[in-house]
């Protein structure tokens, strides 16, 4: 206890005594290799949120549900699926990333703040073509932010904010679609259940199976992700 007490007495000349070149160059070698963990600890979630990621995967959650089997294909499936598909979108952009932005930053040949700027630009240069007026509105209202002359020149967080809502808008209008032809299958089976009067029957029991087959029989997975991997060609 009396040790903890001399410690804290002696803060605050500890504080004030002055620094070394050598401690100032160890705690700005510290602070930059947090910085760099902490980037490195984000990279999923700039993954699953500014990519197409996170349309893939919603639309996916919703074919699951519409076909009524809650839990076939897997979370960890849907998710791998959706990763795929995700490099293979953005294959241009991770090429010109690794290219232009990481090879030149491990020869040394760029610092880290030119590094992030390059990855940066790049980012946006993607996702600018997907953002709607509503959601950079939005997000400039948001962010007390005045408008800018062009897409081009808003800001990082803006673009990410109105990317991510963007994306959110298209997956749930490729989920309603999803759902009607499904749908018109739920209300034709409980029809015909309630009609024969067989009313303890589940119309779920009855529809699900009916439901898989004819996705089967339309080869579903194929011209569903077709129609989705197309929907992000058009955007660009």
């Amino acid at each position: 206890m009396k040790r903890w007490l001399i410690l804290f007495a002696l803060s605050p000349a500890l504080l004030a005594a002055p620094v070394s070149a050598a401690n100032a160059e160890a705690g700005g070698t510290a602070l930059r290799l947090a910085i760099q963990l902490t980037l490195a600890a984000l990279v999923p979630m700039f993954f699953v949120t500014l990519t197409p990621f996170l349309r893939i995967s919603v639309v996916l959650h919703f074919l699951r549900q519409a076909l009524g089997t809650q839990t076939v294909p897997s979370n960890q499936v849907v998710i791998a699926l959706a990763s795929l598909l995700t490099c293979l979108s953005i294959t241009p952009q991770l090429t010109a990333i690794y290219e232009g932005v990481i090879q030149p930053y491990n020869k040394g040949t760029i610092t880290e703040e030119k590094a992030l700027a390059a990855g940066g630009a790049q980012m946006k240069s993607y996702m600018v073509p997907f953002l709607g007026e509503k959601e950079i509105a939005l997000m400039l209202r948001v962010s007390h932010s005045a408008a800018p002359k062009s897409p081009a020149d808003l800001a990082f967080p803006v673009i990410a904010g109105a990317y991510m809502l963007s994306e959110l808008k298209s997956a749930f209008k490729i989920g309603v679609l999803l759902y009607m032809p499904f749908l018109i299958i739920d209300l034709i089976v409980s029809a015909v259940i309630v009609t024969l009067g067989m009313i303890q029957l589940p119309p779920v029991m009855v529809s699900a199976p009916f439901k898989i087959l004819i996705f089967v029989l339309a080869d579903g997975w194929t011209v569903i992700i077709d129609a989705v991997m197309k929907s992000l060609e058009v955007m660009r």
